[in-house]
């Protein structure tokens, strides 16, 4: 019986262990979608407006502020400005709050 209970902690331990690191690679693979998304094709006309609604329609929870845009992406915030004539369609950096 002993034996039995050593193989479930064992197992338990590394189911936990597999989880916390497969949420530690989801915030990356989104930040990796995002930037790939955002530099897919320039746009030197896009404004906020539409950057906002170009991310929500690929799913991804955007605001329009003045001048920028506010993304959470995983529970952290990130402020996207417009290039412009830039490369890419927008800058991305994390948001500070305070």
């Amino acid at each position: 019986m002993r034996v039995v209970t050593k193989y479930l902690v064992a197992i338990t331990i590394v189911c936990t262990v597999l989880i916390m690191s497969n949420c530690g690679s989801a915030v990356e693979d989104g930040m990796h979608d995002l930037k790939s998304l955002v530099t897919a094709f320039d746009d030197a006309r896009m404004d906020c407006q539409d950057l906002a609604f170009y991310l929500v329609t690929h799913g991804y929870d955007a605001v329009p502020r003045n001048g920028y845009v506010e993304l959470n992406l995983c529970g952290k915030m990130y402020r996207l400005t417009p290039n412009g004539y830039e490369l890419g369609l927008c800058d991305i950096e994390p948001k500070i709050i305070g």
